[in-house]
């Protein structure tokens, strides 16, 4: 099983950049996915996650400026960020908590992604 996050980059303050990552890999069911982010210096904190019957939390300090979607026909999220402010720089993370086949077997377990930069600022 792999995550694979695409997006993000330079974005200017006011502005808007998104994201995407796509889980593959013998994966019978996404229960959870979304994104992380670590600032420098700092804990990684929640951004957005979103179950896969379309439950969402988002961080308080992301709620009416950044959207999270997801496909799970797909095994795909997405993050759009609007509004963007200085301190959404970080490195952003996907996650997913998923079901997958093993020569075990079912599996369980959570995945996080190589991790894309956002930088933020003018």
């Amino acid at each position: 099983v792999q995550l694979q996050a695409s997006g993000g980059g330079l974005g200017q303050p006011g502005g808007s950049l998104s994201l995407s990552c796509v889980a593959s890999g013998s994966i019978i069911n996404i229960a959870l996915m979304g994104w992380y982010r670590q600032a420098p210096g700092k804990q990684r904190e929640l951004v957005a996650l979103v179950t896969n019957g379309g439950r969402i939390r988002y961080a308080d300090s992301v709620k009416g400026r950044f959207t999270i979607s997801r496909e799970n026909a797909k095994n795909t999220v997405w993050l759009q960020m609007d509004s963007l402010r200085p301190e959404d720089t970080a490195t952003y993370y996907c996650y997913a908590d998923l079901v997958y086949r093993s020569p075990s077997g079912r599996m369980e377990s959570s995945y996080w992604g190589p991790g894309t930069l956002v930088t933020v600022s003018s």
